[in-house]
């Protein structure tokens, strides 16, 4: 490659190409994704291609109904037509076994959203023995629905444009298409144009997928992948990999997850990661530009989508979730720095995250419904709102709480009705050289948490939320694999010592036993529970202070983490 050539808007950080130390590591990398089981047979791409197929002849059907219904002409009818197009990690070609489906259902003009697509076509696939699961979203940021198709899971969304008739081979991209269309239709063809885009602006697409494939299992593991709980979803990881593709232009990937972990380390945020300078456009919509925009101004990690009209893809992470992804980045960094210079491999790199090892005390959020059908819609509006309550915590305590919320969802086998629970690790932050116990009241965070739940429409009965607030040695058992509570994980060893390696000792995925030392070597108290007094639910109705001596409504639960005024408390258990 010249030396003058750059992808994206500055030069390359290095145009070197893989030593045979390079490539060695990159057989051992790809060996252990084989290994590992993240790529699809050929029989499941093939079962995908054909659900694609499938949801196309549906939707031409719908649309050919719906122009003869609303007495078009013959040769309309005859024309009449929709397309399915693909985008999110199907269309770059990184999916990994049991990947849903990301489509697009691009329709005439006179085919709505609101009453065609989320009620008409809901109907169509709502009889059809091949859908399961089926769960319209028509007030999401972007409308959706949901549901799975012989087994696949499949979000799919629709775009009605400015034409009468929809070419078969239809250019989305093109201009002509965007004339006299709403915003939310412009943010349902956004997936398939930043898809198109980040395959056009990258040097290598091969090298590409093998690498976010690696990311995206690398942030799974450590639990922050989760768009909805303020970290990031498949396109953020997507854009912040092709990024170091176009700074690492001949690299391959077992050079470029190295450096992603060395770039994004150092990388100060908010300063924006961009693949291409941001493009106006002609329709009108805003685009991401702090200048003047004051809700861009307070975006925590901006990373901008390369078409139009372009945003920040990243907008729901908060201060707290930003800083634990910051310390994943380290990690990993320090990790595959171990692993160039021999002394690990790469399975250190895909150690899960012990999150229930890393926090003295936690909030449960159990969610529970009369049927599992329910349960899907009523669990889907409430993650929906998860954001906002990490948001409340932060805020509610001025910063000094330190909230994780975790993306996995169990299932508690000791309720009689269908429910899943979340949890959110909580540690207070030191302040300078404070040692003062420091309580957080959650009674007014809660309250309002649940009024913005229960404004939901559709209040049924044996639907209802509870919180709870759990310390580490009272954890329900079904958290743990096969419900061994104290399962300690794996340890990075510096080989030249045989002690553990300094390069992890900062990160939350060292052991207990690294984090007590920690603790103690800068003399931080963590926040934990009141021993004389019991685990308190919180349900529909308004949260009342929890006197000394109250036990749980659920019998297997008795953790010890709430003073008589709803306060978590210090060590010593001194409750003011």
């Amino acid at each position: 490659m010249s030396g003058s050539l750059r992808y994206g808007i500055n030069r390359p950080i290095s145009i070197a190409w893989p030593t045979e130390a390079d490539r060695q590591r990159n057989i051992e990398l790809e060996k252990f994704l084989i290994d590992s089981s993240l790529y699809p047979s050929k029989e499941e791409d093939a079962e995908r291609e054909k659900v694609t197929e499938y949801l196309d002849l549906i939707v031409k059907a719908w649309v050919k109904q719906l122009t003869c219904l609303r007495g078009y002409t013959d040769q309309m009818v005859e024309d009449a037509n929709a397309v399915i197009l693909t985008f999110g990690s199907y269309r770059l070609g990184a999916h990994g076994p049991g990947a849903d489906i990301d489509a697009l259902c691009v329709g005439p003009s006179y085919v709505s959203r609101k009453e065609d697509f989320f009620i008409i076509l809901h109907g169509v696939l709502a009889k059809m023995e091949e859908v399961s699961e089926l769960q319209a979203i028509p007030n999401a940021h972007v409308p959706v629905m949901k549901f799975k198709f012989q087994g696949i899971s499949v979000d799919l969304l629709y775009a009605s444009i400015s034409l009468l008739v929809v070419p078969e081979d239809i250019d989305i991209s093109h201009i002509s298409v965007l004339n006299v269309i709403d915003k939310q239709t412009v943010q349902s063809l956004n997936g398939c144009w930043v898809a198109d885009q980040i395959l056009k602006h990258i040097p290598n697409v091969e090298n590409f997928r093998t690498t976010l494939r690696c990311l995206k299992f690398w942030a799974k593991r450590r639990g922050i992948y989760s768009n909805a709980n303020g970290f990031l979803g498949g396109v953020n990881w997507a854009l912040l990999v092709a990024r170091v593709c176009q700074l690492y232009p001949n690299a391959i990937p077992s050079m470029l997850v190295s450096r992603f972990f060395r770039v994004y380390t150092q990388w100060r945020w908010p300063n924006p990661v961009m693949m291409c300078p941001i493009e106006m456009g002609e329709l009108g919509f805003s685009v991401w530009d702090p200048r003047k925009n004051p809700k861009d101004r307070s975006h925590r990690m901006p990373i901008i989508t390369p078409a139009y009209h372009c945003m920040n893809s990243s907008y729901k992470v908060s201060l707290g979730t930003l800083q634990v992804m910051t310390e994943q980045f380290q990690c990993g960094n320090r990790i595959c720095e171990e692993i160039e210079l021999g002394k690990a491999e790469w399975s250190a790199l895909f150690e899960h995250y012990p999150f229930f090892e890393a926090y003295e005390n936690y909030l449960q959020v159990d969610i529970v419904a009369a049927d599992a059908d329910d349960l899907l819609t009523w669990k889907g509006w409430v993650e929906s709102r998860f954001r906002q309550l990490t948001l409340k915590i932060e805020q509610d305590t001025n910063g000094l709480l330190q909230c994780h919320p975790y993306p996995n969802k169990y299932i508690d086998p000791s309720k009689p009705c269908p429910n899943s629970a979340f949890f959110w690790g909580l540690s207070r932050k030191e302040v300078g050289t404070s040692k003062e116990c420091q309580q957080f009241d959650f009674q007014g965070t809660v309250k309002n948490f649940r009024r913005g739940i229960d404004n939901y429409r559709v209040r049924r009965e044996g639907r209802d939320i509870y919180f709870s607030y759990v310390c580490r040695r009272h954890l329900p058992s079904f958290v743990f694999p096969d419900g061994y509570k104290w399962h300690r994980p794996s340890r990075h060893f510096n080989e030249q010592s045989g002690k553990p390696c300094e390069d992890v000792k900062m990160c939350q995925s060292c052991s207990s036993e690294r984090q007590l030392k920690r603790k103690k070597e800068h003399e931080i108290k963590e926040v934990r529970p009141d021993k004389s007094v019991k685990q308190a639910f919180i349900s529909s109705e308004v949260p009342q202070p929890v006197s000394p001596g109250m036990t749980t409504e659920d019998p297997t639960n008795n953790s010890e983490v709430m003073s008589s005024g709803g306060h978590l408390v210090s060590e010593k258990g001194e409750s003011e």
